[in-house]
């Protein structure tokens, strides 16, 4: 069975195994998220679940959106995000999925928008070397020349200074330490894209 779960990003921490070796991990926390709508190569051309997310006040919920809810019979929620896979079916309408589909030593893949870092240069965005520091250089931390003197142009796809982060990232293979139920908690090691609070979507890793 696929396992997919949205959860909130709480923090990073550490914790300690058997042979008291610090572990790095990430704090995710996944109230009970609940299956909204079910897609299927028949009607929409690809299998997937819609799974609802954390509570919200129904006057921030727009109409189609209530009435989405509506149909499934379900409260609106906060988020609303859609999984692939490639079978759904052991998932209902309604179904609530629980931290516990997760056991340690799963190993998933966690999806997030990156923290945003602003207007970059170079070297920080694409860590390109800096020019001499010394001598009267007035050649730091600019991007120089752009090259291609014939065409008189830059071309496309050239990495040069601007916005940086804030961008959809996945991070792989990220094994699960511990899961706790009753506190809607699971341990991830390593870290996850995202800052605290937000919103993560995770999935187990194909195994190929």
């Amino acid at each position: 069975m696929e396992k997919a779960i949205l959860g909130k990003k709480i923090g990073m921490t550490q914790i300690f195994d058997e042979e008291g070796k610090a572990i790095p991990v990430t704090v995710i926390e996944s109230k009970p998220c609940v299956v909204v709508q079910k897609k299927n190569l028949e009607t929409d051309g690809y299998n997937a679940i819609q799974v609802g997310f954390g509570d919200v006040k129904e006057k921030r919920v727009s109409k189609p959106i209530k009435g989405h809810f509506k149909k499934a019979q379900l409260k609106p929620m906060k988020y609303l995000r859609e999984f692939r896979l490639d079978n759904i079916d052991n998932y209902k309408v309604g179904q609530e999925i629980n931290v516990d589909t997760f056991k340690p030593g799963d190993r998933v893949d966690v999806t997030g928008i990156s923290k945003g870092k602003g207007f970059a240069g170079g070297v920080k965005r694409w860590h390109f070397n800096r020019g001499p520091m010394g001598h009267g250089s007035m050649y730091h931390r600019r991007p120089g020349s752009l090259g291609a003197t014939d065409p008189a142009r830059v071309f496309k796809g050239r990495k040069l200074p601007g916005r940086m982060g804030g961008e959809r990232v996945t991070v792989q293979n990220l094994e699960v330490i511990k899961v706790y139920p009753d506190r809607n908690l699971m341990l991830v090691k390593g870290a996850v894209p995202g800052t605290k609070n937000s919103l993560l979507l995770i999935k187990d890793t194909v195994k190929k």
